[in-house]
């Protein structure tokens, strides 16, 4: 019985392995093809993220993969077969950067020979010898390191979670690392009261929301499209009177939900930007006297979109311009109803034929300039057994 079974789990990995490598060939095809266009996108990992609803990490593999197929055929064939994986075909990705297929050329490396030998140890080694093998090519491809530049050595991952928080990975440089370590460390030592039971990472973690709290009340950040960055926070004025504790009653400008109570502590906050969507609060109606949209506008088109709203678009609001849906110069007026938030690249397709709008509850809906609308699939059924 046991050996049945895992004969079954080699079988679904090696037919896994030739799933993906058949999806990473048909993403290949699709980025060469520019098919993205169609649904008014620019590139195929944003049409991954946006219709597929994979993460951009997942997306970026994808793509990745497909041009790894391309440039190692033999690499390829062996995964198109299920004996190598996607994940393997991802770590040979990294020889394919154009900087290093630049210097496999200039120092005169085969790539067709390369491939072979990869191709070998992913068949006949364990993983981590695989990754070495990659990495040993790596150094005596550039066996002075890498230049200087403190910028390659810097990266920073952000993953939101489903409940609003939001989990980080990154990479500094050394000198970068030190700055970092200098400021998030002055707010540690300067918060040691006495009977402290947090944790190390506790401490770092309150540190760098304190940094954060003290660079937006500063004021002096960039400014976004007009508006300052600021915490914000959408709530019905009901909630934020009533003295309950509203559970999921406030929606953050970044998307999360947090409760009426932790809304009303952050309104008491001087250094917190109040936006109240209510009779008495900002003019967000600015009539015909007006083209474009002011900060209170903008604002609250912000708050209510959340981002681009072209269909398959994840463009947050920085990146965002406040679009007339009826255009100003045809008797549009400038006011909450009569705008929508689109990235530049999607405001540009709207006024040249594709058409976004608002239904009554609220969601919003894309058209192609052919009138078919651009939809986002929904999630794919299990098929029955």
């Amino acid at each position: 019985m046991g050996g049945d079974v895992l004969d079954d789990v080699a079988a679904l990995v090696a037919e896994r392995n030739r799933v993906d490598a058949l999806l990473a060939r048909r993403v290949r095809a699709a980025e060469l093809s520019q098919a993205p266009e169609r649904d008014g996108l620019t590139s195929t990992a944003s049409w991954l993220r946006g219709h597929c609803r994979l993460s951009a990490a997942a997306a970026g593999r994808l793509v990745t993969a497909g041009r790894v197929l391309e440039h190692l055929p033999a690499l390829a064939e062996a995964h198109d077969t299920g004996l190598v994986s996607a994940e393997q075909v991802a770590v040979a990705g990294q020889i394919l950067t154009p900087e290093r297929l630049a210097a496999a050329a200039a120092a005169g490396v085969d790539l067709a020979v390369i491939d072979a030998v990869l191709t070998q140890v992913a068949l006949d080694h364990p993983h981590a010898d695989f990754v070495r093998v990659v990495r040993h090519y790596l150094a005596d491809l550039d066996p002075d390191g890498p230049e200087p530049d403190p910028t390659e050595g810097r990266s920073l991952t952000l993953a939101k979670h489903a409940d609003g928080s939001l989990s980080f990975r990154g990479q500094l440089d050394a000198a970068g690392g030190e700055k970092f370590q200098a400021a998030v460390e002055s707010f540690v030592q300067a918060d040691r009261p006495a009977g402290d039971d947090r944790t190390r990472a506790q401490r770092l973690g309150d540190a760098l929301v304190q940094l954060a709290d003290n660079a937006l009340a500063a004021g002096d950040l960039p400014t976004l499209r007009t508006v300052k960055p600021h915490v914000a926070v959408v709530i019905d004025v009901e909630d934020l009177a009533d003295p309950a504790t509203g559970p999921g009653a406030g929606r953050m400008g970044f998307g999360a939900t947090i409760s009426a109570a932790r809304a009303r502590r952050l309104a008491c906050d001087a250094t917190v930007s109040r936006v109240v969507m209510g009779p008495d609060g900002a003019p967000l109606d600015l009539g015909r006297e007006q083209r474009l949209a002011d900060r209170y506008l903008r604002r609250a088109v912000e708050l209510r979109d959340g981002g681009c709203v072209f269909t398959g678009c994840d463009a947050p609001t920085w990146w965002a311009e406040v679009h007339h849906l009826v255009h100003w110069i045809d008797g549009g007026e400038t006011n909450l109803e009569n705008s929508a938030l689109l990235c530049e690249r999607h405001h540009t397709k709207v006024h040249h034929g594709f058409r976004v709008e608002r239904q009554p509850d609220g969601r919003w809906r894309t058209w192609r300039p052919d009138g078919t609308p651009i939809t986002v699939p929904e999630p794919l059924l299990p098929r029955a057994a």
